[in-house]
């Protein structure tokens, strides 16, 4: 989903992979391969890019249908401490996330503890085993 949300977006603001690519400071081919799915655009730039074009995260991944754009922040401790609320919050355990995500439990441990940044397709997966889901508000402080 949001590979075709990428490149909708884009279209719908009237700009060229070129005009992404310089904002981003990457390669236009680097947004050819993101809006393909050839590859996954790193969480830091795409919130960069939400940011910067008001797109919010659920409408990029397909949650909402319609965007309610507010800030997103990357704040990796606040990040780590919504994601342990929520998996505690569905009564999971680290070793059931990491298992149905097929990561490892000492990755998806590092996301908690604030060690890694989490990626955009664990992200991604997580929309798959919790519903009703926003990624948006993962960024939010005191997410419970």
């Amino acid at each position: 989903m949001i590979v075709k949300n990428l490149r909708e977006s884009r279209e719908n603001l009237n700009l060229k992979q070129k005009d992404i690519a310089e904002k981003l400071g990457v390669d236009y081919s680097t947004v050819s391969g993101w809006e393909t799915g050839k590859d996954t655009i790193p969480l830091k730039r795409l919130i960069t890019y939400a940011n910067l074009y008001k797109i919010s995260l659920d409408y990029l991944f397909g949650i909402m249908k319609q965007n309610n754009y507010q800030e997103i922040i990357l704040d990796i401790e606040n990040l780590s401490e919504n994601l342990f609320n929520l998996r505690n919050k569905n009564n999971m355990t680290q070793e059931a996330i990491g298992k149905k995500l097929n990561i490892s439990t000492g990755t998806y441990c590092d996301y908690e503890n604030g060690k890694e940044l989490i990626s955009t397709t664990t992200l991604y997966g997580l929309t798959t085993i919790y519903k009703p889901f926003s990624i948006d508000k993962l960024f939010q402080n005191n997410t419970n």
